[in-house]
């Protein structure tokens, strides 16, 4: 019990970043010790394969976001201001970012992704604005400098390149963000509220091969799935058909698998959970602790085009990697 007062107490000091991420994690009623759940190898989760650490000299400080290529892993190190680079076997090669509002500055990076190029896109959710690095962390310019002025990006979470179209959440907005990669922006999704359709402070988003959008509506306790055109088509949040009492106590990262599995991680019960193509809950994993396969308030969640599973575990300040 001393142990979990302990996270809880971190948890409150150490993620409270914003006004309505600190409403978000008030709500703890739901928040369970998971460490004695035999999560480590459940029937069809993927097992614990390594982990990634900062420096010696300059630990990792919340560790919010994950995006990786065959060249290169980078993650955002949001309390130090910068994004770390990992070569494929794990080995940190370099840093890049400070603390400013200037270019190749941030405030607080959080979402990170990579294209094809092997730029690097990061959203920094206290300037308000997505930054474009070239592999190696020089700065190149702002992504859709318009959409910034214009307030449509205000406050910029979740971001991830899929099929040449960079999607984004607004935590400020409460929508969710479809851009070229010319930054134009193509669909505007969602607005506040708590209808189907609506968001309270989104934050993960991804998109399948048939260009369906799913959003973490992490407020809301629950994950929204729209179809290319940005129209409403379910909610999946462990319930049956989305309408029931949600598993969820603060989703965060969601990915999905090669086997068109969904992934989400449930922040304050450090668990993440798989469902089927229909929305079912087929495993899940993770549990409170210390231990490789164990988490403290996961948040960012990425999937490689190898099935590997790389998860932020932000208390226990190390990136997990499950296969």
């Amino acid at each position: 019990m001393k142990r979990r007062n302990v996270y809880i107490g971190m948890a409150l000091i150490a993620i409270t970043t914003a006004a309505v991420f600190t409403f978000l994690f008030m709500n703890q009623t739901k928040a369970i010790d998971t460490g004695l759940i035999d999560a480590l190898n459940p029937k069809g989760a993927p097992k614990y394969s390594r982990q990634l650490t900062g420096d010696f000299d300059k630990p990792m400080a919340k560790p919010m976001d994950i995006a990786a290529n065959s060249s290169f892993t980078y993650v955002s190190d949001t309390n130090n201001k910068r994004v770390l680079a990992y070569d494929a076997t794990g080995n940190l090669l370099f840093s890049f970012g400070e603390d400013g509002t200037g270019k190749g500055q941030f405030k607080f990076p959080y979402g990170i992704s990579v294209d094809d190029k092997g730029r690097v896109f990061v959203a920094d959710l206290y300037n308000g604005n997505i930054s474009i690095f070239d592999e190696k962390g020089k700065f190149i310019d702002y992504f859709a400098p318009q959409a910034t002025a214009d307030k449509q990006i205000s406050a910029p979470a979740a971001l991830r390149i899929i099929n040449k179209k960079v999607y984004v959440t607004d935590i400020k907005t409460n929508k969710a963000y479809v851009f070229d990669m010319n930054g134009k922006l193509l669909l505007e999704v969602g607005k506040p509220g708590t209808k189907d359709g609506e968001f309270n402070a989104p934050n993960g988003i991804t998109a399948d091969e048939e260009g369906n959008i799913y959003v973490v509506d992490t407020a809301n306790q629950r994950v929204q799935i729209f179809d290319k055109q940005g129209k409403f088509k379910k909610i999946i949040n462990g319930s049956n058909n989305g309408k029931g009492e949600s598993i969820f106590v603060n989703p965060r990262g969601i990915g999905i698998d090669s086997r068109g599995i969904m992934y989400v991680v449930s922040n304050l019960t450090h668990l993440v959970y798989g469902f089927d193509k229909d929305g079912k809950k087929v495993f899940e994993f993770g549990g409170m602790g210390e231990n490789n396969g164990q988490f403290s308030l996961p948040n960012g969640l990425f999937i490689d085009e190898n099935d590997n599973v790389y998860i932020t575990d932000t208390l226990n300040i190390r990136v997990q990697v499950f296969k």
